[in-house]
């Protein structure tokens, strides 16, 4: 599927026929957070929440990056996720 749009990659990162890796997971999550809200907010999660401290760490890890930037990343990344 060549050039989605973010919505169409937002729906198809739904329908991925395989899961896939944690930081792969990880990365599309930040991008996403990263192209809808901007840059993280609040504090980082302690304690036992790995599962939100390694998303609020991801998310972290594209601060600064213009939320175009993080759109096309995403659709990138979703793109060659779908081949």
């Amino acid at each position: 599927m060549e050039n989605l749009t973010f919505e169409q990659a937002i729906l198809e990162s739904k329908k991925l026929s395989e899961r896939p890796s944690n930081d792969t997971l990880l990365k599309i999550y930040s991008l996403y957070k990263q192209a809808i809200e901007g840059d993280v907010t609040g504090e980082k999660p302690g304690g036992f929440d790995f599962k939100g401290a390694a998303k609020y760490d991801a998310w972290a890890s594209v601060k600064g990056k213009n939320k175009e930037d993080a759109k096309n990343e995403y659709v990138s990344l979703i793109s060659s996720l779908i081949k």
